[in-house]
């Protein structure tokens, strides 16, 4: 069965649509140009303000003028990972598979995280059956790498008075707050060396891990590849005299890297020793990570014998700061069981060709004065090591609201369908909400979604029951509102 032919099928025709066009970060002209062309294949007016959201409006149902306008709100862009070296995310198809009750990519993200999201939005616009009040949609850009969209929405894109997110990946939960977030850059100047002739030059590696959104899965305590190679070489340094040549891990950050790896040369004396040294560190982290990275792979090859290194200092510099660096949950919630209150994620080590080597951190929390503490001490730990360290513009929390009227809307209807009444929660991750929020103060907002598993990696994947269940209940929000006298 092909992903269009499942039920509902309204919705997962335009899923299977949005999956065809490539839209990474910053590149969404094509999925920007099939949003306006579905407005005006349905005859709906559609705008765009100067940063490139979409806003698309639909008429109330004869009789529901008066209802509070409802917006629905998603984003285009997803993130862009994979299994397949190569794999051409500006031009290429994500491939679908129907895998029993769930949906998965051939070894790419999905991009469910928010393509569900906007395809239920679009599919509520054109379905002949709701009974609403007037709808707006509201599909923003680049959420994924910096939340330009909702950093920079128009103040004139939407009027509406309620903002449904539907950019959550859990069923049976609603949202009602999220934590902000900020990042921090940290920049290491080198000098090139000469590399040592009497060294004998390896390539050790992580790679397989389970990787993961570095909010809504921080708690999980997967590897962070990086760790794990700036670990190894720590505990090498310790032993042997070292030449540090390269060092490149992760990607996004917002995604818990999964694999890393270093070219390290040691004295020809000791190269038997670094072979035995990492198969026991290898067999120690199988078994700190047991049933948490069942394919987590640690190896190592020779390489040839490279002109250049990184200089002595640096080295040290950077694989001390690599390894000290706070990673991981920092402290929990005192005041929604389960919910992490303030994390940070070591997301990527670049190499850049001027002689720069650039660490990229992500730090997030409920609470804003933690988030910069838990900021300020990722910059203390590279200000130590010599870096230049600087802090995004950061994006805030969204505060919770447990007397909002669409949130009992929401949880009602969810009950009335299913006869679960769904939890109300926070989420550890960046929803675009609290910034809507400073441009729109008057906003009533919740958050849900279908179920979605490990986003943010390949092994990201959609429950299939779980979208006719998403379906069922933002239809039955939108009747919900349809019946209120704004």
């Amino acid at each position: 069965m092909e992903v269009k032919d499942l039920n509902p099928k309204i919705v997962f025709e335009i899923f299977d649509e949005i999956t065809r066009i490539p839209r990474p970060s910053k590149k969404e002209e094509k999925i920007r140009q099939y949003l306006l062309d579905f407005a005006a294949k349905h005859n709906l007016k559609a705008k765009t303000d100067k940063v490139g959201n979409v806003a698309i409006f639909k008429d109330a149902t004869p009789g529901h003028e008066q209802a509070p306008t409802v917006v629905m709100q998603g984003h285009m862009d997803m993130v862009c990972e994979s299994d397949h070296k190569g794999f051409d995310f500006e031009n290429n198809p994500i491939k679908t598979i129907v895998d029993g009750e769930w949906v998965r990519a051939d070894g790419t993200t999905l991009g469910a995280d928010n393509g569900i999201g906007v395809a239920a939005s679009l599919a509520a616009l054109i379905d002949p059956e709701l009974v609403h009040g007037p709808l707006e949609v509201l599909v923003t850009v680049d959420e994924e790498t910096g939340m330009t969209g909702a950093f920079g929405i128009g103040d004139d894109m939407i009027a509406g008075n309620i903002l449904l997110n539907l950019d959550s990946e859990d069923d049976a939960e609603v949202f009602v707050g999220c934590a902000g977030g900020v990042d921090t850059t940290a920049v290491f100047h080198y000098e090139r060396s000469m590399s040592p002739v009497d060294f004998q030059y390896f390539k050790i590696w992580v790679e397989k891990g389970q990787g993961g959104h570095s909010g809504g899965d921080i708690h999980l305590g997967r590897a962070n590849a990086n760790k794990l190679v700036a670990r190894f070489i720590w505990n090498l340094m310790k032993k042997h005299d070292i030449s540090l040549v390269e060092f490149d891990g992760g990607n996004l950050r917002n995604a818990i890297p999964r694999a890393a790896h270093a070219i390290v040369g040691v004295h020809t004396s000791s190269k038997e020793d670094v072979r035995v040294e990492l198969n026991k560190y290898a067999a120690e982290i199988a078994n700190e990570y047991a049933g948490v990275e069942p394919t987590l792979v640690i190896d190592m090859e020779s390489v040839e014998h490279p002109q250049y290194c990184i200089d002595s200092r640096s080295s040290r510099n950077l694989i001390n700061a690599l390894y000290c660096a706070p990673h991981g949950v920092i402290s929990m919630s005192r005041d929604l069981e389960g919910l992490v209150e303030t994390s940070t994620n070591l997301a990527s080590v670049k190499m850049r060709d001027n002689n720069e080597i650039i660490v990229t951190t992500s730090q997030r929390s409920s609470v804003e004065s933690r988030k910069w503490d838990i900021a300020n001490q990722v910059e203390a730990v590279f200000t130590l090591a010599g870096a230049e360290v600087t802090h995004g513009d950061g994006y805030p929390g969204w505060q919770p609201n447990l007397d909002s009227q669409i949130m009992k809307i929401t949880s009602d209807a969810y009950e009335e369908l299913f006869g679960v009444k769904p939890a109300i929660k926070a989420i550890h991750a960046g929803l675009e909400c609290g910034l809507f929020k400073s441009v729109y103060p008057h906003l009533d907002m919740v958050s849900f979604g279908p179920t979605l598993q490990n986003v943010h990696s390949p092994s990201e994947r959609m429950h299939i029951p779980a979208v006719e269940k998403f379906w069922l209940q933002l239809r039955r929000v939108l009747e919900k509102v349809a019946d209120i006298k704004a």
